[in-house]
């Protein structure tokens, strides 16, 4: 099992980044994403979801309207838009899939929102 994130890097403030996600070694289709971050000396939160159809998402409130979490099950990839990125979006961003008792991480990408 793999979930290989990548697209992070150093932004400026208002500007734009998309993450993407690609698993591997398990039925990715059948799983729930969810994008987590972690900021520096902070605790892992939730950051987006979207269900194994791609047919609910849901966000934090501290970036609905700025992310948008999709989804390719052909290509066994997630995304993260972010738009309008703010320095507190500065983070390790985790891809995780979830089915159930199955819950598989990713390694993170950095994102860094600084002038």
């Amino acid at each position: 099992v793999q979930l290989v994130e990548s697209g992070g890097g150093l932004v400026q403030p208002g500007g734009s980044l998309r993450l993407s996600c690609a698993a591997s070694g398990f039925g990715f289709s059948s799983y729930d994403m969810i994008w987590y971050r972690q900021a520096p000396g902070k605790e892992r939160e939730l950051v987006a979801i979207i269900t194994s159809g791609g047919g609910s998402t849901n966000y934090a409130d501290s970036v609905k309207g700025r992310f948008t979490i999709s989804r390719d099950n052909a290509k066994n990839t997630v995304y993260l838009q972010m738009n309008s990125l703010k320095p507190e979006d500065t983070a390790v961003y985790y891809c995780n899939a979830r089915r159930w008792v199955s819950d598989y991480w990713g390694q993170g990408t950095r994102v860094t929102v600084s002038s």
